[in-house]
Formats: structure tokens, C-alpha cells, sequence
């Protein structure tokens, strides 16, 4: 099983990554931070005659990396109680590749698994539900299984490592992903 991670935070060792660690500790798997490359925001041309125009940034070398997955692992942290701006930037390209000629993306999705890791603050259990829709509905639309979703609770650097709930499922994940 192929798995990736795709990481939505600006910063490394942040606590929606930490967390991810916990779950992928020891599992093979390749990981792409979005921050790390450049994805322009979408320019709608879907009711265009010529349809969307090129995108000269490094989305097409994530979504192929994205497309050769089994397991896809969302990390993103709660940030204003949604995804990432670089997580929803990304997601919102789909847009243009579901009318890439070069493929059928939909199909090549289908099938795919996907669970979403978030951590924040002011009550994220709660508070990120929301988000946890909107992926499960992102998935749906595409034809993906949404495996589930953990929730972490941590603000400061670090501070989701004291969230023992989030720390045991992550646990709970990684002896099954081995």
C-alpha cells in the first residue's frame, strides 16, 4: 500500500505534524508539504469556453504524486476553524483536474483512502467537526473512503503531545498501518 501524507501547515514540528509522526512513526510512506511548493490559487474557467487556462506552478507534481496513492493522510492544523490556506488552496485545484484531458482524475481517485489529521486550539474536538464534514464530503464527491479522522488538541508548539486521547488513537493508527 502506498501511503502519503500531505501536510497543510506553514511550519515543521508544528502540533498537527507531531501528531501525524505518532501515526506514521515507522510506516513507509512519502510526504509532500505544501508549503514547500508553489500552488497558485484556482482561476475558475469552468463555465469558459476555453475552460481553465495553464498554471505554470508545482501543482501538477503534487496531484501526480497524490494520483499514485492508496492511503491519503490530510494534515492540516485548525486554523480560523477550517483547513490550511495552502490545504484548501490545493483541494481547490481539483477543480482544474477534474477537466485535465491529459486524464481522468475522478477515476484515477476513486477507490482511494483517506483519513485527515487536525490539531488546534479553543476546543478542536468541537470545533473542527465542521472540517472533518467537509473533507468526508470532499472525499465522497470523489469517490474516495473516508477511514476516519483524529483530532488533537494542542496551541502552542508541542502542547498536542499532552492530549493523551489523540496520542493513544495515533498510537491505535500506527499498529495498524504497520
Amino acid at each position: 500500500m502506498k501511503i502519503l501524507a500531505i501536510y497543510g501547515s506553514s511550519r515543521k514540528e508544528g502540533n498537527s505534524h507531531l501528531l501525524a509522526e505518532k501515526v506514521l512513526d515507522g510506516v513507509n510512506h512519502d510526504s509532500v508539504w505544501l508549503k514547500d511548493y508553489q500552488i497558485m490559487p484556482i482561476e475558475d474557467g469552468r463555465h469558459e469556453a476555453e475552460g481553465f487556462k495553464p498554471v505554470e506552478d508545482d501543482y501538477d507534481e503534487v496531484i501526480e504524486r497524490f494520483m499514485e496513492a492508496d492511503l491519503v493522510v490530510f494534515v492540516t492544523p485548525l486554523y480560523w476553524y477550517g483547513m490550511s490556506g495552502l490545504m484548501k488552496t490545493f483541494v481547490d485545484r481539483w477543480s482544474q483536474s477534474l477537466r485535465e484531458e491529459r486524464y481522468s482524475f475522478k477515476e484515477l481517485v476513486k477507490g482511494k483512502r483517506g483519513i485527515v489529521i487536525i490539531a488546534g486550539g479553543d476546543k478542536p474536538k468541537l470545533k473542527a467537526l465542521p472540517l472533518v464534514q467537509q473533507f468526508s464530503f470532499i472525499m465522497e464527491y470523489m469517490g474516495m473512503e473516508f477511514n476516519g479522522y483524529l483530532i488533537g488538541e494542542g496551541n502552542k508548539p508541542g502542547e498536542v503531545l499532552n492530549d493523551a486521547a489523540a496520542v493513544n488513537t495515533a498510537a491505535e493508527w500506527n499498529k495498524r498501518l504497520k
